[in-house]
């Protein structure tokens, strides 16, 4: 092949790319989408993750429908608090911090707690389910075989190897959700990160009986919610379930309970204390404590006693600021209580002289 051949074909795919090249621009400028400007700054300040936890297709979805208003700021649990405030500015609107959820596990049937089964099957709890209820005489405990870890694109939740239940760590989880849609036993919920009390069964079953199951088993008796004394806790369908916004923290409800399903983290308890120096006396913090745990008559120092759960309702009510949250020194005595005196017995009424009979000498 001569040279000008091969320079007459090059000359002519040089004119064809500069061809289809000017097409291409002509055709991008004339069919061009325009572009929302704002979805476009929305969309930088998310994260990519893509995971669908706010509830739309991705994170171009959820740009778009704040953009166009048919969302709200906020519902991206992996970009966080930081994610929020740039997504508000950019809407001029107000960021709500809002509470942090993470994944939890309401379960504690391992092998010590929980008799197992002899399962053979495929290692995933879905197939486990459908076959015999499950690897567990509770039919509603955590299977272990690692299906919830294998959804999380986080590596946020782990199958412990020697009690084989799904650990959440709850640094790591960003609130995805897809664990929970993935476990078909149901053990795995939303719950607030900064909790301190939790149900940690979720067997709607009742009864004593139970017991011969897992021994940490709920049994419905409901001591937890005869406990509270905010009206955190009410039953549903069997199972105790707490409204996080009325919870105090006080965790009587887990020191009722007698099976040990409803857990708290006992570690970061406090308990009031009242400094002599600043207490008047003035006994609204006796009236205020639902739990018995404040001795002192009017005007006279006022002390904590070990029945104190630390909820924090005579901090709030003191006029003098004389009380304050601090460490615990020891664990929470919830028979040390003030000593109420006994309420009198009433006196016996006074017999009243009969009436005197009619047509008698003494009524005449």
């Amino acid at each position: 092949m001569s040279i000008t051949a091969i320079l007459a074909a090059a000359l002519v795919i040089s004119v064809l790319g500069f061809v289809f090249g000017a097409l291409l621009g002509v055709t991008g400028r004339v069919f061009a989408v325009p572009s929302n400007p704002t979805v476009e700054a929305l969309r930088a300040c998310l994260p990519g993750a893509n995971c669908g936890a706010c509830g739309y297709p991705g994170c171009d979805g959820y740009a778009s429908a704040v953009a166009e208003g048919k969302a709200e700021v906020g519902s991206c649990s992996v970009g966080g608090a930081k994610c929020t405030a740039a997504m508000a500015e950019i809407m001029g609107v107000s960021a709500s911090s809002g509470v942090r959820m993470v994944a939890t596990v309401a379960c504690q049937g391992h092998s010590d707690h929980c008799a197992t089964k002899d399962y053979q099957g495929i290692h995933d709890c879905i197939a486990a389910a459908l076959i015999n209820d499950g690897t567990k005489a509770c039919k509603y405990a955590c299977l272990g075989l690692g299906t919830c870890e294998r959804a999380c694109p986080f590596d946020a939740i782990h199958v412990d190897p020697a009690k084989k239940i799904a650990v959440v760590d709850k640094e790591k989880c960003q609130g995805c959700k897809k664990c929970v849609a993935a476990c078909p036993q149901h053990v795995l919920s939303m719950q607030p990160e900064n909790r301190v009390v939790q149900i940690s069964c979720h067997n709607p079953e009742k009864g004593n009986a139970l017991k011969e199951k897992c021994d940490k088993a709920c049994v419905g008796c409901e001591a937890c919610v005869k406990s509270c004394n905010f009206g955190a806790l009410t039953m549903e369908n069997g199972v105790p379930k707490i409204d996080y916004e009325k919870c105090v923290g006080c965790m009587a409800c887990a020191d009722a309970c007698p099976t040990g399903a409803m857990t708290a983290d006992y570690e970061s308890r406090k308990e009031a204390y009242i400094d002599p120096n600043k207490c008047v006396g003035c006994t609204l913090c006796t009236k205020q404590c639902k739990f018995d745990a404040i001795d002192g008559a009017l005007k006279q120092k006022h002390k904590v006693l070990g029945a104190c759960t630390g909820c924090g309702a005579c901090v709030a009510k003191c006029p003098k600021k004389a009380i304050v949250l601090r460490d615990r020194r020891a664990p929470r005595n919830k028979m040390d209580k003030v000593k109420k005196a006994p309420a009198a017995k009433p006196a016996a009424p006074v017999a009243k002289p009969a009436a005197p009979a009619a047509n008698t000498p003494a009524s005449k």
